[in-house]
């Protein structure tokens, strides 16, 4: 899929052309190789392609070609994922809108990328409480110790604390960056940066050189909630961001968990808020904390009923015989059918589309599919 690999760079690089719409292209069309011949009367027929975005499209393919700018981004961005690569995160996959390129520094754990190993996000506000400050290190240092990986952000306040209590405490953390991998912000943070790069992860949407900007924060909160199995919110006000990373968690299906705080201490106004919406408060025990988090499914997990006889349709092609095979009448996430199949995810993607067309499967909420009976 070295060629689809290109193709999920250039596209990313058409303005206009966001996740969503890279998603709808890739399936309506099969592959995204296919979606760069396509004449725009076809790209038209994509939902949330408008005459302004086809005009864009056309004005900027043609001055780009996807196999030399592979090449020439490389140069300045030797470590990158898209989706049609084996290693792209599999969680990530399982949200509306992975982003295409996924650029990353660092020492990669293969179980973390395949959804095997329980990735934890810690947010929060920028000017935490000494409380706040007390329970992050302690949660922190617990997760490290029992072999959690700690995801956050490298911003100021509860997001610094989470990572250096965990590095501190032996323990594997991924920073997830509103700039490029090789950009450091705040400034201040530039010494837990090299300790995090040591024996854990950084990783951006942004190619290399991208300097902080206001617009990119709340977006890379999606990829905090994305790559974690649950999102726990240490300190909160009503407006922080914080708020943001545990909506798009709510949406993507992941656990929500909020430390209380007092009624009148602004610090935890949000995180009470998000207790009242039916978060799961983090109390004093943290043995039953760690409990519920061990207990959440993992991929490899995942066990599902085989079918009673394998179904063969003559005329079905071998790929997509491939993925059917793969079904069962119990649904199944999207990364687990990648992963029995052993094709890339945009490929599966693909022939799920034409599977569903043909009546063959059938979609559910939450990237989840199931075989017909």
């Amino acid at each position: 899929m070295g060629q689809e690999r290109a193709y999920w760079l250039a596209w990313s690089q058409i303005s206009g052309i966001g996740p969503v719409l890279l998603q709808r292209l890739q399936q309506h069309f099969g592959t995204l190789a296919a979606a760069w011949d396509a004449k725009p009367a076809q790209l038209g027929q994509v939902e949330g392609f408008g005459f302004q975005t086809l005009q864009k499209v056309v004005q900027q393919r043609s001055r780009l070609h996807p196999e030399q700018f592979l090449e020439q981004h490389q140069q300045q961005n030797p470590n990158f994922w898209t989706p049609a690569d084996a290693d792209y995160p599999r969680l990530l996959l399982e949200i509306p809108s992975p982003p295409p390129i996924v650029y990353y520094r660092g020492e990669v754990d293969v179980q973390e990328n395949l959804g095997q190993k329980q990735l934890v996000g810690i947010v929060g506000t920028r000017q935490p409480s000494e409380y706040g400050i007390r329970w992050t290190r302690q949660i922190s240092t617990a997760l490290a110790k029992n072999g959690f990986t700690v995801v956050s952000g490298l911003a100021e306040g509860i997001d610094t604390e989470s990572h250096t209590a965990t590095v501190k405490a032996g323990g594997r953390t991924i920073a997830v960056l509103g700039t490029g991998v090789d950009v450091v912000y705040p400034s201040k943070n530039v010494e837990l940066y090299k300790q995090i790069l040591a024996n854990g992860l950084v990783v951006s949407e942004y190619p290399a050189k991208t300097p902080p900007d206001r617009t990119h924060f709340p977006r890379r909160n999606r990829i905090i909630a994305g790559l974690s199995r649950a999102i726990l919110v240490m300190e909160a006000p009503i407006k922080s961001g914080a708020l943001i990373t545990a909506s798009y968690a709510n949406d993507f299906g992941r656990d929500v968990y909020a430390l209380p705080g007092r009624l009148d201490d602004n610090p935890s106004q949000g995180c009470l808020k998000l207790l009242s919406q039916g978060a799961v408060p983090i109390l004093k025990e943290l043995d039953e904390l760690l409990k519920m988090l061990g207990a959440i499914p993992q991929l490899d997990s995942v066990e599902a009923s085989p079918l009673p006889q394998q179904l063969t349709l003559p005329d079905l092609p071998p790929q997509l015989q491939r993925v059917l095979d793969a079904m069962t009448l119990e649904a199944l996430p999207f990364d687990l059918i990648v992963q029995q199949t052993g094709m890339a995810a945009g490929e599966v993607s693909g022939v799920l589309l034409q599977l569903e067309l043909m009546s063959l499967v059938s979609q559910l909420p939450g990237m989840r599919y199931q075989r017909c009976s």
